[in-house]
């Protein structure tokens, strides 16, 4: 028999996987279950994983694998009368199975940290964690320049984009200005005007019409290689 606080973590740990992909952090499960400290987190999974309700993938982050769990967890499902204390295996849904997993994202080209240039469309792709991204679907680009240093994008990294056509003020977004050229900047609505914001006082802000940008993705994540 599992304790409550281990049935309420196993199951809080399926519904992350199977609505994101990505297994919850400690300090998530920590304040989800109202523990007072990460060390009691630490003791239920190892008590889980004794019991052979969870498996922790070694040299990954965020690396939880449900590999079976109490019946009465499994959401969508009618318990069965010969349920009580039993355990099932885990189905094996793609959202769990990509928690860890390395997924290939398409590589449109480079997109400017600085003056708008052409993002070009490629058919290559980078390797990425699956623990770096969040649902949805995503693109990678490649950054040139640096008007975006002080949010700590740098000439050469890469751009790991949630695509979406919308987002909020002071969010980083992929803005595709005039239909023809992609910048990556801060967003904020000015006056009836769409402002693009750098971070980096040598580059100043850049003013358009409103029909004069699409948002085309918003900022998810960065990857960046050592040489």
């Amino acid at each position: 028999m599992l304790t409550a606080k281990q049935h309420e973590l196993i199951r809080f740990i399926q519904q992350r996987l199977e609505e994101t992909g990505i297994s919850p952090s400690f300090e998530e499960m920590k304040e989800a279950l109202d523990l007072k400290s990460k060390s009691g987190v630490h003791r239920l999974i190892s008590a889980l994983e004794e019991r052979g309700f969870l498996r922790r993938l070694p040299n990954r982050a965020r690396a939880l694998e449900v590999v079976r769990q109490p019946a009465d967890v499994t959401p969508a499902r009618k318990a069965s009368s010969g349920g009580r204390g039993g355990a099932m295996p885990a189905p094996h849904s793609p959202a769990m199975q990509a928690a860890n997993d390395v997924i290939e994202l398409p590589l449109h080209g480079r997109i400017a940290a600085g003056a708008p240039i052409e993002a070009l469309e490629g058919q290559s792709t980078l390797p990425v964690p699956a623990a770096l991204l969040g649902p949805g679907e995503h693109y990678a680009l490649e950054v040139s320049g640096d008007s975006m240093i002080e949010a700590g994008i740098l000439d050469g990294d890469f751009a790991l984009v949630r695509r979406t056509d919308s987002a909020r003020d002071g969010e980083i977004v992929v803005a595709l200005v005039r239909g023809e050229e992609a910048t990556l900047k801060y967003l904020r609505r000015e006056g009836g005007r769409v402002r693009l914001d750098p971070a980096n006082p040598a580059y100043d802000p850049q003013y358009y019409r409103p029909d004069e940008v699409q948002v085309q993705g918003k900022l998810a994540g960065l990857l960046r290689r050592y040489h």
